[in-house]
């Protein structure tokens, strides 16, 4: 593999795990590319800044080190560009590379990219901006709210902690789903929209989604108390609450959501209040270094 290729770095990533990573995954990439560009930010507007510096320079290859929101960065530059996207999880969640079969570890993540693997990815698209895993709103993007303001616990503890938090004051509130196929209106706790499997940390609430068929799969859930809520949280971990009498799932191209006054939250990154419009875009993505999809 050869070409021109920049590392991306976020230090804050998985509570400084990217910083103590980042020179021994720089000195791996170096040895696969004619040119690495080491671009160190703290700041989203940083982060879009040195981007943007090295594709003036003919970027083919962008390799991202860190979380979920790390990705999110890199995905905005890369979709729908001629510049191929590696990931490199160092971040609490890494929901985006779990969905893609990238490896856990650092440097057998840059080996992956290095071996010259390439694969066609969908992308979801809201407004102007880019997601790779899953839109929500409702119950769990006032959770990922939450969540996004806690200190402490890390990784997915926040995230149950944020729930609990989250729970005393949540009320179930009418919504509106449109697709191509179909229009509902319902009390509901909260919806999904999933390009990919997981969010919140590993959480696989769409699991049967795919990032290559061209759509979304939708998971709804209904008017659910506080105590059905709970019940159905372990099987959530599990991948198991499809069964749930409150859970319908859906699988649309574009999805509309409007009605009740919830945020919308996409790769853990906000995205404005309803109504919003989802649309997927199929193969929007070049990703290095993931695996095919072995499910099938």
């Amino acid at each position: 593999m050869a070409g021109h290729a920049a590392l991306a770095v976020h230090p804050a990533s998985g509570h400084g795990a990217a910083a103590r990573v980042a020179g021994r995954v720089a000195e791996r990439l170096r040895a696969g590319v004619d040119r690495l560009d080491l671009l160190v930010a703290n700041t989203v507007e940083e982060s879009r800044a040195l981007m943007h510096s090295s594709a003036a320079a003919g970027l083919d290859l962008l390799v991202v080190l860190g979380g979920d929101g790390a990705a999110h960065q890199g995905v905005q530059f890369c979709a729908g560009r001629d510049v191929r996207l590696g990931l490199v999880p160092a971040g609490t969640g890494n929901d985006f590379a779990r969905a893609l079969g990238i490896p856990d570890d650092p440097l057998a993540a840059a080996d992956a990219i290095l071996s010259g693997s390439e694969r066609r990815v969908d992308l979801g698209r809201v407004g102007e901006a880019w997601f790779g895993t899953v839109l929500c709103a409702g119950f769990d993007a006032l959770v990922s709210e939450r969540a996004n303001r806690l200190r402490w616990p890390s990784g997915p503890r926040r995230y149950d902690l944020a729930i609990v938090a989250e729970l005393a004051a949540f009320r179930p509130k009418p919504l509106r789903v449109r697709t191509e196929h179909t229009t509902l209106e319902l009390e509901a706790t909260m919806v999904a929209v999933g390009n990919t499997t997981f969010y919140g940390g590993g959480i696989p609430i769409c699991p049967d989604a795919r990032p290559d068929d061209g759509l979304f799969d939708v998971t709804l859930v209904g008017r659910a108390s506080r105590t059905e809520l709970v019940r159905m949280l372990p099987r959530l971990r599990a991948g198991r609450h499809l069964g749930h009498p409150a859970v319908r799932t859906l699988r649309a191209r574009e999805v509309v959501l409007d009605g009740a006054d919830w945020p919308a939250y996409a790769d853990g990154e906000p995205q404005g209040m309803l109504p919003r419009t989802i649309t997927c875009v199929p193969g929007a993505l070049r990703l290095a270094g993931a695996q095919a999809d072995q499910t099938r």
